[in-house]
Protein backbone atom coordinates (compact mmCIF):
# COMPACT_ATOMS: atom_id res chain seq x y z
CA UNK A 1 0.00 0.00 0.00
CA UNK A 2 1.52 3.40 -0.77
CA UNK A 3 2.36 5.67 1.99
CA UNK A 4 0.76 8.04 3.37
CA UNK A 5 3.43 10.76 2.29
CA UNK A 6 3.00 10.02 -1.10
CA UNK A 7 -0.78 10.12 -1.12
CA UNK A 8 -1.09 13.32 0.11
CA UNK A 9 0.36 16.00 -2.48
CA UNK A 10 2.27 19.02 -0.77
CA UNK A 11 -0.87 21.54 -1.97
CA UNK A 12 -3.03 19.55 0.11
CA UNK A 13 -1.30 19.74 2.79
CA UNK A 14 -0.74 23.89 1.90
CA UNK A 15 -4.46 24.43 1.32
CA UNK A 16 -4.84 22.59 4.77
CA UNK A 17 -2.87 24.28 6.79
CA UNK A 18 -3.46 27.74 5.62
CA UNK A 19 -7.84 27.17 5.99
CA UNK A 20 -7.07 26.55 9.84
CA UNK A 21 -4.70 29.43 10.64
CA UNK A 22 -7.17 31.17 8.43
CA UNK A 23 -10.31 30.40 10.65
CA UNK A 24 -8.15 30.19 14.37
CA UNK A 25 -7.04 33.84 13.11
CA UNK A 26 -11.08 34.46 12.17
CA UNK A 27 -12.06 33.20 16.37
CA UNK A 28 -9.34 35.48 17.33
CA UNK A 29 -11.53 38.55 16.01
CA UNK A 30 -14.37 37.46 16.25
CA UNK A 31 -13.59 37.19 20.50
CA UNK A 32 -13.38 40.78 20.55
CA UNK A 33 -16.45 41.46 19.18
CA UNK A 34 -18.04 38.74 21.61
CA UNK A 35 -16.55 40.02 24.47
CA UNK A 36 -17.82 43.63 23.93
CA UNK A 37 -21.50 43.02 25.23
CA UNK A 38 -19.76 41.91 28.44
CA UNK A 39 -16.56 44.49 28.73
CA UNK A 40 -16.54 46.04 26.47
CA UNK A 41 -13.36 47.11 24.13
CA UNK A 42 -10.61 48.55 26.02
CA UNK A 43 -6.68 48.03 25.47
CA UNK A 44 -6.92 45.44 28.58
CA UNK A 45 -9.71 43.54 26.50
CA UNK A 46 -7.43 43.14 23.27
CA UNK A 47 -4.47 42.53 25.58
CA UNK A 48 -6.15 39.52 26.88
CA UNK A 49 -7.51 38.37 23.93
CA UNK A 50 -4.24 38.05 22.31
CA UNK A 51 -2.22 36.92 25.02
CA UNK A 52 -5.32 34.07 25.27
CA UNK A 53 -5.10 32.89 22.11
CA UNK A 54 -1.10 33.24 21.73
CA UNK A 55 -1.00 30.45 24.69
CA UNK A 56 -3.66 28.35 23.13
CA UNK A 57 -1.28 28.06 19.83
CA UNK A 58 1.78 27.55 22.09
CA UNK A 59 -0.11 25.02 24.01
CA UNK A 60 -1.21 23.25 20.51
CA UNK A 61 1.75 23.54 18.78
CA UNK A 62 4.09 21.98 21.66
CA UNK A 63 1.33 19.12 21.44
CA UNK A 64 1.43 19.14 17.86
CA UNK A 65 5.14 18.73 17.92
CA UNK A 66 4.76 15.19 19.97
CA UNK A 67 2.21 14.17 18.19
CA UNK A 68 4.02 14.56 14.99
CA UNK A 69 6.67 12.05 16.15
CA UNK A 70 3.75 9.07 15.62
CA UNK A 71 3.92 7.34 12.25
CA UNK A 72 2.29 9.49 9.92
CA UNK A 73 -1.16 7.70 9.42
CA UNK A 74 -1.58 7.97 13.19
CA UNK A 75 -0.57 11.27 13.45
CA UNK A 76 -3.11 12.33 11.02
CA UNK A 77 -5.70 10.37 12.92
CA UNK A 78 -5.10 11.71 16.28
CA UNK A 79 -5.09 15.62 14.57
CA UNK A 80 -8.17 14.46 12.89
CA UNK A 81 -9.85 13.99 16.51
CA UNK A 82 -8.44 17.38 17.76
CA UNK A 83 -9.73 18.99 14.41
CA UNK A 84 -13.20 17.96 15.77
CA UNK A 85 -12.20 19.15 19.46
CA UNK A 86 -11.74 22.51 17.52
CA UNK A 87 -15.08 22.37 15.75
CA UNK A 88 -17.07 21.22 19.16
CA UNK A 89 -15.54 23.72 21.19
CA UNK A 90 -15.95 27.02 18.55
CA UNK A 91 -19.49 25.99 17.72
CA UNK A 92 -20.35 26.12 21.54
CA UNK A 93 -18.44 29.76 21.86
CA UNK A 94 -21.24 31.84 21.63
CA UNK A 95 -23.37 29.37 24.20
CA UNK A 96 -20.70 29.07 26.93
CA UNK A 97 -20.34 32.92 26.81
CA UNK A 98 -23.84 33.07 27.41
CA UNK A 99 -23.55 30.35 29.68
CA UNK A 100 -20.97 32.35 31.93
CA UNK A 101 -20.22 35.69 31.18
CA UNK A 102 -22.94 36.75 33.81
CA UNK A 103 -21.72 34.51 36.67
CA UNK A 104 -18.00 35.62 35.91
CA UNK A 105 -18.67 39.27 35.69
CA UNK A 106 -20.68 39.18 39.40
CA UNK A 107 -17.97 36.71 41.12
CA UNK A 108 -14.77 38.90 40.17
CA UNK A 109 -14.89 42.42 40.63
CA UNK A 110 -11.69 43.27 39.61
CA UNK A 111 -12.24 44.13 35.74
CA UNK A 112 -8.75 43.06 34.46
CA UNK A 113 -8.70 39.80 35.78
CA UNK A 114 -12.95 39.41 35.20
CA UNK A 115 -11.67 39.89 31.40
CA UNK A 116 -8.85 37.57 31.83
CA UNK A 117 -11.00 34.86 33.52
CA UNK A 118 -13.59 35.41 30.36
CA UNK A 119 -11.52 35.02 27.97
CA UNK A 120 -9.46 32.39 28.98
CA UNK A 121 -12.68 30.50 29.76
CA UNK A 122 -14.05 31.17 26.18
CA UNK A 123 -11.39 31.28 24.12
CA UNK A 124 -8.18 28.82 25.02
CA UNK A 125 -9.61 25.54 24.08
CA UNK A 126 -10.29 26.68 20.40
CA UNK A 127 -7.24 28.10 20.08
CA UNK A 128 -5.05 25.12 21.53
CA UNK A 129 -6.58 22.50 19.39
CA UNK A 130 -6.65 25.09 16.18
CA UNK A 131 -2.53 25.31 16.76
CA UNK A 132 -2.17 21.28 16.69
CA UNK A 133 -2.20 20.74 12.93
CA UNK A 134 0.66 23.02 12.14
CA UNK A 135 3.95 21.23 13.08
CA UNK A 136 2.27 17.51 12.53
CA UNK A 137 1.34 18.80 8.44
CA UNK A 138 4.73 20.42 8.48
CA UNK A 139 6.44 16.98 9.82
CA UNK A 140 4.54 15.00 6.85
CA UNK A 141 5.74 17.62 4.42
CA UNK A 142 9.43 17.91 4.81
CA UNK A 143 9.16 13.62 5.14
CA UNK A 144 7.37 13.59 1.94
CA UNK A 145 10.12 15.31 0.20
CA UNK A 146 13.08 15.07 1.81
CA UNK A 147 15.51 16.35 -0.87
CA UNK A 148 13.62 19.53 -0.66
CA UNK A 149 12.75 19.93 2.80
CA UNK A 150 13.50 23.39 3.33
CA UNK A 151 11.48 24.59 0.66
CA UNK A 152 8.71 22.16 2.48
CA UNK A 153 8.79 23.53 5.52
CA UNK A 154 8.67 27.09 4.15
CA UNK A 155 6.12 26.59 2.14
CA UNK A 156 4.25 25.02 5.52
CA UNK A 157 5.39 28.75 7.23
CA UNK A 158 4.34 30.52 4.44
CA UNK A 159 0.67 28.70 4.22
CA UNK A 160 0.29 29.48 8.21
CA UNK A 161 1.08 33.40 7.44
CA UNK A 162 -1.53 33.59 4.60
CA UNK A 163 -3.85 31.89 5.94
CA UNK A 164 -3.96 34.14 9.19
CA UNK A 165 -4.08 37.29 6.84
CA UNK A 166 -6.54 36.24 5.07
CA UNK A 167 -8.81 35.30 8.02
CA UNK A 168 -7.96 38.08 9.96
CA UNK A 169 -9.28 40.52 6.82
CA UNK A 170 -12.16 38.22 5.87
CA UNK A 171 -13.40 38.40 9.89
CA UNK A 172 -13.00 42.11 10.12
CA UNK A 173 -14.45 42.97 6.19
CA UNK A 174 -16.59 40.62 5.44
CA UNK A 175 -17.61 38.04 8.21
CA UNK A 176 -18.57 40.24 11.17
CA UNK A 177 -20.03 42.84 9.31
CA UNK A 178 -22.15 41.24 7.06
CA UNK A 179 -22.43 37.47 8.08
CA UNK A 180 -22.62 38.40 12.06
CA UNK A 181 -20.79 36.53 14.95
CA UNK A 182 -23.08 33.15 15.36
CA UNK A 183 -23.12 32.51 11.16
CA UNK A 184 -19.23 33.13 11.36
CA UNK A 185 -18.55 30.22 13.79
CA UNK A 186 -21.01 28.55 11.86
CA UNK A 187 -18.55 28.59 9.03
CA UNK A 188 -15.26 28.36 11.39
CA UNK A 189 -17.12 25.37 12.80
CA UNK A 190 -17.62 23.83 9.15
CA UNK A 191 -14.29 24.78 7.97
CA UNK A 192 -12.89 22.29 10.98
CA UNK A 193 -15.17 19.69 10.60
CA UNK A 194 -13.86 19.69 6.85
CA UNK A 195 -10.54 19.41 7.40
CA UNK A 196 -11.14 16.49 10.47
CA UNK A 197 -12.96 14.38 7.24
CA UNK A 198 -9.72 15.01 5.16
CA UNK A 199 -7.78 14.07 7.59
CA UNK A 200 -9.56 11.17 8.51
CA UNK A 201 -9.68 10.19 4.83
CA UNK A 202 -5.80 10.04 4.56
CA UNK A 203 -5.47 8.57 7.85
CA UNK A 204 -7.80 5.79 7.25
CA UNK A 205 -9.12 3.33 8.25
CA UNK A 206 -9.88 4.68 11.23
CA UNK A 207 -11.04 3.55 14.52
CA UNK A 208 -14.70 4.49 16.34
CA UNK A 209 -15.94 6.39 12.69
CA UNK A 210 -19.63 6.40 14.81
CA UNK A 211 -18.10 8.51 17.32
CA UNK A 212 -16.50 10.91 15.30
CA UNK A 213 -19.54 10.71 13.11
CA UNK A 214 -21.94 11.60 16.85
CA UNK A 215 -19.16 14.50 17.34
CA UNK A 216 -19.06 15.82 13.94
CA UNK A 217 -23.54 16.06 14.61
CA UNK A 218 -23.00 17.19 18.31
CA UNK A 219 -20.73 20.43 16.69
CA UNK A 220 -23.40 21.38 13.94
CA UNK A 221 -25.81 20.98 16.47
CA UNK A 222 -24.38 23.55 18.56
CA UNK A 223 -23.60 25.62 15.93
CA UNK A 224 -27.30 25.52 14.63
CA UNK A 225 -28.33 26.19 18.40
CA UNK A 226 -25.90 29.40 18.54
CA UNK A 227 -27.75 30.64 14.71
CA UNK A 228 -31.13 30.10 16.48
CA UNK A 229 -30.21 32.04 19.42
CA UNK A 230 -31.31 35.76 19.25
CA UNK A 231 -28.46 37.88 19.03
CA UNK A 232 -27.77 40.32 21.82
CA UNK A 233 -27.34 43.16 19.13
CA UNK A 234 -30.20 44.97 17.36
CA UNK A 235 -27.52 45.53 14.55
CA UNK A 236 -23.10 44.07 14.24
CA UNK A 237 -21.43 47.06 12.62
CA UNK A 238 -17.91 47.03 11.84
CA UNK A 239 -17.09 48.73 15.47
CA UNK A 240 -20.27 48.06 17.62
CA UNK A 241 -22.44 45.63 18.71
CA UNK A 242 -25.54 48.06 18.10
CA UNK A 243 -28.78 47.58 20.63
CA UNK A 244 -31.79 49.42 20.75
CA UNK A 245 -33.54 49.09 24.26
CA UNK A 246 -37.32 50.30 24.98
CA UNK A 247 -37.91 52.32 28.03
CA UNK A 248 -40.94 53.56 27.33
CA UNK A 249 -43.25 54.28 30.34
CA UNK A 250 -45.93 54.52 27.40
CA UNK A 251 -46.42 52.79 24.83
CA UNK A 252 -48.20 55.65 22.80
CA UNK A 253 -44.87 57.84 23.43
CA UNK A 254 -41.74 55.90 22.51
CA UNK A 255 -38.52 56.65 24.16
CA UNK A 256 -35.37 54.19 23.11
CA UNK A 257 -31.98 53.81 24.70
CA UNK A 258 -28.78 53.07 22.39
CA UNK A 259 -26.26 50.51 23.64
CA UNK A 260 -22.73 50.83 21.90
CA UNK A 261 -20.96 47.10 23.03
CA UNK A 262 -22.08 46.83 27.11
CA UNK A 263 -22.37 50.65 27.33
CA UNK A 264 -25.02 53.30 27.04
CA UNK A 265 -24.96 55.95 24.94
CA UNK A 266 -27.70 57.97 25.05
CA UNK A 267 -32.03 57.95 25.25
CA UNK A 268 -34.24 59.85 23.16
CA UNK A 269 -38.18 60.44 23.70
CA UNK A 270 -39.80 60.95 20.01
CA UNK A 271 -41.87 63.38 21.14
CA UNK A 272 -39.47 65.04 23.34
CA UNK A 273 -36.84 66.27 20.95
CA UNK A 274 -35.49 68.85 22.85
CA UNK A 275 -35.28 66.77 26.60
CA UNK A 276 -31.84 65.39 28.04
CA UNK A 277 -32.09 62.10 29.37
CA UNK A 278 -28.58 62.31 30.90
CA UNK A 279 -26.00 64.45 32.81
CA UNK A 280 -23.51 65.06 29.81
CA UNK A 281 -25.99 65.83 27.22
CA UNK A 282 -27.83 68.30 29.22
CA UNK A 283 -24.58 70.18 30.61
CA UNK A 284 -23.89 70.34 26.72
CA UNK A 285 -26.94 71.87 25.40
CA UNK A 286 -27.29 74.63 28.56
CA UNK A 287 -23.58 75.90 28.63
CA UNK A 288 -23.13 76.43 24.89
CA UNK A 289 -26.54 77.90 24.30
CA UNK A 290 -25.96 80.04 27.43
CA UNK A 291 -22.67 80.96 26.25
CA UNK A 292 -24.02 81.44 22.31
CA UNK A 293 -26.98 82.45 22.00
CA UNK A 294 -29.76 84.37 21.70
CA UNK A 295 -27.95 84.59 18.27
CA UNK A 296 -27.30 81.53 15.84
CA UNK A 297 -24.25 79.88 15.84
CA UNK A 298 -22.53 76.49 14.30
CA UNK A 299 -21.71 73.17 15.94
CA UNK A 300 -19.40 70.34 15.42
CA UNK A 301 -19.84 67.25 17.51
CA UNK A 302 -16.95 64.79 17.47
CA UNK A 303 -19.38 60.94 17.74
CA UNK A 304 -23.15 61.28 16.93
CA UNK A 305 -24.50 57.73 19.02
CA UNK A 306 -28.26 58.76 19.02
CA UNK A 307 -27.55 62.28 18.03
CA UNK A 308 -29.71 64.00 21.08
CA UNK A 309 -28.06 67.14 21.27
CA UNK A 310 -28.00 67.98 17.65
CA UNK A 311 -31.59 66.99 17.57
CA UNK A 312 -32.51 69.20 19.74
CA UNK A 313 -30.26 72.03 18.13
CA UNK A 314 -31.96 71.18 14.85
CA UNK A 315 -35.36 71.17 16.04
CA UNK A 316 -34.29 74.58 17.77
CA UNK A 317 -32.80 76.16 14.47
CA UNK A 318 -29.89 77.20 16.39
CA UNK A 319 -27.80 76.93 12.90
CA UNK A 320 -25.35 74.71 10.68
CA UNK A 321 -24.65 71.66 12.32
CA UNK A 322 -21.79 68.82 11.56
CA UNK A 323 -22.04 65.97 12.83
CA UNK A 324 -18.91 63.17 12.37
CA UNK A 325 -19.75 59.69 13.12
CA UNK A 326 -16.97 57.03 12.41
CA UNK A 327 -20.07 54.06 12.21
CA UNK A 328 -22.31 54.67 9.27
CA UNK A 329 -24.62 51.97 11.07
CA UNK A 330 -25.05 54.09 14.30
CA UNK A 331 -26.18 57.05 12.25
CA UNK A 332 -28.93 54.59 10.39
CA UNK A 333 -29.71 53.60 13.77
CA UNK A 334 -30.11 57.19 14.83
CA UNK A 335 -32.25 57.87 11.42
CA UNK A 336 -34.44 54.39 11.68
CA UNK A 337 -34.83 54.42 15.66
CA UNK A 338 -33.80 57.95 16.90
CA UNK A 339 -35.94 59.76 15.01
CA UNK A 340 -33.20 61.56 13.29
CA UNK A 341 -33.68 63.70 9.90
CA UNK A 342 -30.62 63.58 8.60
CA UNK A 343 -31.80 66.44 5.95
CA UNK A 344 -31.08 68.84 9.02
CA UNK A 345 -27.26 68.81 9.33
CA UNK A 346 -24.16 67.53 7.79
CA UNK A 347 -23.30 64.03 8.62
CA UNK A 348 -19.85 62.48 8.22
CA UNK A 349 -18.78 59.09 7.93
CA UNK A 350 -15.68 59.16 9.24
CA UNK A 351 -13.36 60.08 12.21
CA UNK A 352 -13.61 63.49 13.63
CA UNK A 353 -9.97 63.67 13.91
CA UNK A 354 -9.69 63.39 9.95
CA UNK A 355 -12.75 65.20 9.31
CA UNK A 356 -11.27 68.27 11.02
CA UNK A 357 -7.49 68.35 9.31
CA UNK A 358 -9.52 67.77 6.05
CA UNK A 359 -11.32 70.83 6.60
CA UNK A 360 -8.74 73.48 7.11
CA UNK A 361 -10.88 76.49 6.44
CA UNK A 362 -13.66 75.20 8.10
CA UNK A 363 -14.81 77.41 11.42
CA UNK A 364 -16.98 76.96 14.39
CA UNK A 365 -18.73 78.39 17.08
CA UNK A 366 -18.92 75.49 19.18
CA UNK A 367 -17.18 71.70 18.96
CA UNK A 368 -18.58 69.22 21.13
CA UNK A 369 -16.42 66.41 22.44
CA UNK A 370 -18.53 63.42 22.82
CA UNK A 371 -17.11 60.29 21.30
CA UNK A 372 -16.56 57.25 23.68
CA UNK A 373 -14.78 53.55 22.39
CA UNK A 374 -15.55 52.22 25.75
CA UNK A 375 -15.56 53.96 28.92
CA UNK A 376 -13.24 56.31 28.20
CA UNK A 377 -12.23 59.23 25.63
CA UNK A 378 -10.58 57.50 22.22
CA UNK A 379 -6.83 58.06 23.23
CA UNK A 380 -6.58 60.16 20.04
CA UNK A 381 -8.87 63.02 21.13
CA UNK A 382 -7.76 63.87 24.02
CA UNK A 383 -4.11 64.92 23.05
CA UNK A 384 -2.49 67.85 22.77
CA UNK A 385 -1.95 67.93 19.11
CA UNK A 386 -6.27 67.17 19.03
CA UNK A 387 -6.40 69.95 21.43
CA UNK A 388 -4.77 72.54 19.13
CA UNK A 389 -6.13 71.00 16.23
CA UNK A 390 -9.80 72.07 17.81
CA UNK A 391 -8.77 75.30 18.93
CA UNK A 392 -7.52 75.90 15.23
CA UNK A 393 -11.29 75.08 14.11
CA UNK A 394 -12.94 77.11 16.47
CA UNK A 395 -14.28 80.83 15.79
CA UNK A 396 -13.00 83.48 17.99
CA UNK A 397 -15.12 83.08 20.48
CA UNK A 398 -15.41 79.97 20.23
CA UNK A 399 -15.98 77.23 23.37
CA UNK A 400 -15.13 73.57 23.22
CA UNK A 401 -17.00 70.62 25.03
CA UNK A 402 -16.04 67.83 26.12
CA UNK A 403 -17.72 64.70 28.79
CA UNK A 404 -15.28 62.92 31.00
CA UNK A 405 -16.49 59.71 33.30
CA UNK A 406 -14.23 59.44 36.16
CA UNK A 407 -13.93 58.22 40.23
CA UNK A 408 -14.14 61.51 42.48
CA UNK A 409 -11.65 59.55 44.64
CA UNK A 410 -9.18 59.37 42.19
CA UNK A 411 -9.93 61.99 38.96
CA UNK A 412 -6.37 61.18 37.42
CA UNK A 413 -8.07 61.12 34.05
CA UNK A 414 -9.97 64.37 34.45
CA UNK A 415 -7.01 66.10 36.19
CA UNK A 416 -4.71 64.66 32.88
CA UNK A 417 -6.93 65.79 30.67
CA UNK A 418 -7.69 69.02 32.29
CA UNK A 419 -4.32 69.79 32.26
CA UNK A 420 -3.56 68.87 28.42
CA UNK A 421 -6.44 70.99 27.28
CA UNK A 422 -5.01 74.10 29.96
CA UNK A 423 -1.55 73.64 27.61
CA UNK A 424 -3.75 74.97 25.02
CA UNK A 425 -6.97 76.89 26.34
CA UNK A 426 -6.76 80.40 28.25
CA UNK A 427 -9.54 78.89 30.17
CA UNK A 428 -10.75 75.51 31.22
CA UNK A 429 -13.90 75.08 33.48
CA UNK A 430 -14.88 71.51 34.87
CA UNK A 431 -18.74 70.99 35.26
CA UNK A 432 -20.59 68.85 37.34
CA UNK A 433 -23.52 68.20 38.94
CA UNK A 434 -24.01 70.48 42.13
CA UNK A 435 -23.95 67.74 44.54
CA UNK A 436 -21.36 65.40 46.66
CA UNK A 437 -20.39 62.12 45.31
CA UNK A 438 -20.74 59.28 47.24
CA UNK A 439 -18.23 56.85 47.53
CA UNK A 440 -17.07 54.52 44.88
CA UNK A 441 -19.57 57.09 42.50
CA UNK A 442 -19.11 56.86 38.81
CA UNK A 443 -18.98 60.63 38.06
CA UNK A 444 -19.71 62.52 34.53
CA UNK A 445 -18.14 65.82 34.17
CA UNK A 446 -17.75 68.05 31.35
CA UNK A 447 -14.58 69.50 30.65
CA UNK A 448 -15.68 73.73 28.71
CA UNK A 449 -12.08 74.97 27.05
CA UNK A 450 -11.93 78.83 25.41
CA UNK A 451 -10.24 81.93 24.88
CA UNK A 452 -12.44 83.13 27.70
CA UNK A 453 -14.32 82.08 31.28
CA UNK A 454 -18.35 81.23 30.74
CA UNK A 455 -19.97 84.36 32.42
CA UNK A 456 -22.30 82.49 34.91
CA UNK A 457 -21.14 79.64 36.96
CA UNK A 458 -24.75 77.44 37.09
CA UNK A 459 -27.27 76.27 35.06
CA UNK A 460 -30.52 74.14 35.82
CA UNK A 461 -31.39 71.76 33.22
CA UNK A 462 -33.64 68.81 32.55
CA UNK A 463 -32.02 65.17 32.67
CA UNK A 464 -34.38 64.86 32.52
CA UNK A 465 -35.62 65.64 35.84
CA UNK A 466 -34.28 69.96 36.74
CA UNK A 467 -30.71 68.87 37.75
CA UNK A 468 -28.18 71.84 38.97
CA UNK A 469 -24.88 71.89 37.36
CA UNK A 470 -22.31 74.02 38.89
CA UNK A 471 -18.80 74.82 37.48
CA UNK A 472 -15.97 73.91 40.22
CA UNK A 473 -14.18 77.00 41.01
CA UNK A 474 -11.07 77.46 39.35
CA UNK A 475 -8.90 77.25 42.44
CA UNK A 476 -10.39 73.75 42.75
CA UNK A 477 -9.20 73.21 38.90
CA UNK A 478 -5.68 74.46 39.64
CA UNK A 479 -5.47 72.15 42.82
CA UNK A 480 -6.90 69.02 41.15
CA UNK A 481 -3.67 69.42 38.81
CA UNK A 482 -1.23 70.23 40.86
CA UNK A 483 -2.05 67.25 43.29
CA UNK A 484 -2.43 64.33 40.80
CA UNK A 485 0.90 66.35 38.45
CA UNK A 486 -0.51 64.64 35.47
CA UNK A 487 1.53 64.26 32.23
CA UNK A 488 0.50 66.13 29.25
CA UNK A 489 -1.26 63.98 27.10
CA UNK A 490 0.39 63.89 23.88
CA UNK A 491 -0.01 61.35 20.38
CA UNK A 492 3.01 59.93 21.79
CA UNK A 493 1.71 58.97 25.33
CA UNK A 494 -1.88 58.72 26.32
CA UNK A 495 -2.54 56.05 28.68
CA UNK A 496 -6.17 56.70 29.20
CA UNK A 497 -6.55 53.45 30.43
CA UNK A 498 -4.23 53.60 33.12
CA UNK A 499 -5.52 56.53 34.34
CA UNK A 500 -8.93 55.06 34.92
CA UNK A 501 -7.55 52.69 36.99
CA UNK A 502 -9.03 49.44 38.30
CA UNK A 503 -12.14 51.51 38.18
CA UNK A 504 -13.04 51.46 34.39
Amino acid sequence: MPSTQTQMPLWLLVAVQAAVSGVSLVVEIVAGRMLAPYVGMSLYTWTSIIAVVLAGFSVGHWWGGHIAERPARQALAITGWVMLAAAISTASALLLLRLIGGPVLAAIEHPVWSIVTLTFGVFFLPSLFAGVPAPVLAQIAVMKQQTQSGRSLGAMFAAGAVGAIAGTLLAGFVFIPWLGTALTLAIVTAIYLLSSALLFWLARPINHPVVALVISVLAIALGAASLTRLSSCTTESQYFCIRVLDVSAEPSSPVRRLVLDHLSHGTSARDLPRTMFSEFTAMFDAIARGRLEPGSFSAFFIGGGTYSVPRAWADRNTGPITVAEIDPQVTKTAVRDFWLDPESMTILDEDARVALQRRPDARYDVIVGDAFGDIAVPPHLITREFFHLVRSRLSADGIFLMNVIDFPERMQALSAIAATLQSVFASVEVWTEESLPTPGEQRVFVLVAAAKPTTFSVVTAAAPNPTRFAAMAQRFTDRLVARSSPAILTDDYAPIDRLLGGHF
